[in-house]
Parts: C-alpha cells; structure tokens; sequence
C-alpha cells in the first residue's frame, strides 16, 4: 500500500524536489453505543486494517495542492483563503482541519498531497473522520507541532463541524487511538478510555455493507442532536445533569415525564438505554461472556429502530436474517449478534459470527438481503488495526 500510494503522489506532482512521507489512517466500526458519543455515553469501536492513505511533503509557497486516488477533481487552494467553497468538495473537509491549526496559532506551509482509500465511502466506517485523522497526524509530523493525538481528535471533531455535521467525538479518536485486537471503550464525555482485548475465540467481525450510501449532514443526523438537546433542556429542570447519559435507566423511568415531547422521549430513552447496554457489553466481553452479546446488539438494533428511527428498511433487512440464521441453526452459536453500526439510514451492519460459519452466513444473508431490495450486499471480515501513523 505504501509503494501504491508513493506511486500515486510521483504522477500527481512531477516535481522530485524532496521524498513525501506516508501516513495511515483507519476507519473504524462500533460494536455497540450509537448516537451515545454526542450525549456525553460510552461507545465501544475498534479501528480496522481498511482505511486512508497520504503521501505528503511540503512546498515552499502558500499552496495546497490535493489529488485523490478515489475522485478525478484535484484541489487547490491557498492557506490566505480556507473558507468553505463548494466547487472544492471533499477538499473542504481538509480545510477545516488547517482551520483547527491556524485556530491553535501553528503557522502552517504549503504542501502538496496526495490521498487515497479503500473504505466505502458513505457506508458508516468514518471515511470523514479516516481522512481527518490522516491529515492532522502527517501535518502535525511534517511541520513538527507536537500536538498529542487526543487533542487532535478533539481538532478533527470540530473540522466535521466545519462541514455541517455536528458530530461526537467518537469516530476521530477510534481513528487516532485504535489498538490492533482491541475494543476502545470510551467515555465521551470524559475522554477516559480503555483498550480492552478482543478475545474473540473462533468468532469475527463480519461488516456488511447494504451499498445504500448515506450523508451524516443531509441524514437528519442533526436533527437527531438537537431533538436530545432539547430532551436534555426539559430533564436538567428537575436533575442536576449535564448530559442524557448522566442518566441512569432507573433515574431516567423517574424523570422521564418531565419531556413535553413524545419523539424527543423516545430519543432520549434510546441514549440512556444504550449507555447502558454499551457498559454491560463491554464488560461482557473483557469476561470472556460472549453468548450475552447477542441480546445487547439485538436491542441496540431495535432501539435505533423503534426509538431513534435512524434504521431504515436496508439495514433492517440486512440484520434480520443475520438473526434469523442464528436461529434456525442448533449446536455451535454461528452468529453472537448483529446490529446496525454508523449514523444510520443506510451503511453498514456489524455481527459477530464463527469463522466456521462466515462463508455461509454471508450467502444466506446476502440472498435474502437481494431478495428484499434488490441491491447487492458486499461483507467484510474485519481486521482490528491499530490507529493513525506513518508507514
């Protein structure tokens, strides 16, 4: 991948003058707590071996020159002018990361890259957040900053919202401090986290992408923040909280009454709940208790299905018959979960299935998925990475 990516950058910038440095960084997938991060919850995703690579060195003028291996529409721009421009598409998402720098007082320089990525855009893997990442660590490395990849995840939240979604901090700190067979269970609102093993036996992590692409920001994404904010506003009336997932479910039955809105209830119950299920599943699995994933994921599912609505008939039809092999089949589990994964209405799915299994699960969940929309499914076994860094 390094030599491919060396490659790229030679025939998009014929000037030799200088050797670029290359960096990797990962998508990531959440085992479970959806639309938790932003509420002040816990999540639990790892980083995957797919994900963004970027060849980069530095010129010495003011310019930004950007090509992508993925999309034939090279960017440029100066460091003078980093406002939003839509005729520079994906290039604005860089912009808002040098945004974050120039907010910071680092004195940035010109330079060119190029990028490239094997993550299905739009599938709920973070490719936004992937290509962040990337970007904060190679110019924090080339112009030697010294910013700690925490605080760059914090960066790299805020160029999201530089682009209209107003997301957690999730996605961007799994794609910077994700650990190689391991589960990151972190506290959103803390940013305490630990890296807890993946000791997953004979099973794996089947990623199933229902290639009904989404947009976080014209996804209702926002919307479903601002219905919890909202939520939140009515309960810190009788609970001194400062987010959702203060709540515990028992506090949460007690108060609940006090949201006037019957959506925004629903909402809120799911990030309590699911707070809730993310601890109990992430303790779980550090106990080697793999056969109670299954009823945390299936409510987790049901929960973003009934509750928060951001399930859609794709997803649904992808993790339906997942469950339902589980259930025709006696003996050995074959499958120990599965739920959608991502912002919803379109992307991925996420299970948990023996390795024995996984070719016949992915044809019988596959048939029955075409069957139902009449869209192809394309499956991944998941590879858990570590996070962000130069190769």
């Amino acid at each position: 991948m390094r030599q491919h990516v060396l490659d790229g950058f030679s025939k998009a910038f014929v000037n030799n003058d200088g050797t670029p440095r290359v960096f990797f960084s990962p998508g990531r997938v959440n085992l479970i707590g959806e639309h938790t991060d932003y509420n002040g919850g816990l999540v639990f995703p790892c980083a995957l071996s797919m994900g963004t690579y970027g060849a980069i060195r530095k010129r010495d003028d003011n310019d930004v020159k950007l090509v992508s291996g993925n999309i034939s529409a090279p960017v440029e721009f100066s460091l003078d002018n980093l406002t939003h421009d839509p005729k520079h598409s994906w290039g604005n998402y860089i912009k808002g990361v040098l945004l974050q720098f120039a907010e910071k007082g680092h004195k940035l320089g010109g330079f060119e890259m190029y990028i490239w990525g094997n993550l299905p855009n739009g599938a709920g893997l973070s490719s936004s957040a992937s290509l962040n990442t990337l970007v904060a660590l190679a110019l924090n490395s080339i112009f030697e900053f010294g910013i700690d990849p925490i605080e760059r995840s914090i960066m790299c939240q805020k160029a999201e919202h530089y682009n209209g979604v107003n997301c957690g901090i999730m996605d961007p700190f799994a794609c910077a401090m994700g650990k190689q067979d391991h589960a990151l269970l972190l506290d959103c609102a803390t940013l305490e986290y630990k890296q807890i093993p993946l000791n997953l036996g004979d099973y794996r992590i089947l990623i199933a992408n229902t290639n009904y692409r989404r947009g976080l920001a014209d996804a209702k994404y926002n919307e479903r923040r601002a219905e919890c904010e909202s939520a939140l506003a009515d309960l810190q009336n009788v609970c001194d909280i400062k987010t959702l997932c203060d709540l515990t479910p028992k506090e949460f039955e007690k108060h609940k009454s006090v949201i006037k809105n019957d959506t925004e209830r629903k909402r809120a119950e799911h990030a309590v709940y699911e707070n809730y299920r993310t601890k109990e599943a992430a303790q779980a699995l550090s106990e080697g208790r793999l056969d109670e994933l299954y009823r945390y994921m299936e409510d987790s599912h049901l929960s973003l299905r009934d509750l928060y609505e951001v399930v859609g008939d794709a997803l649904d039809a992808m993790v339906q018959p997942t469950l339902e092999y589980a259930k025709l089949h006696t003996g050995v589990p074959r499958v120990l979960g599965s739920r959608m994964t991502g912002a919803g209405f379109g992307g991925c799915t996420v299970s948990i299935v023996h390795k024995d299994y996984a070719d016949d699960i992915m044809q019988y969940v596959g048939k029955m998925y075409l069957e139902k929309t009449g869209t192809e499914a394309s499956f991944y076994i998941a590879e858990v990475a570590d996070g962000a860094r130069e190769i």
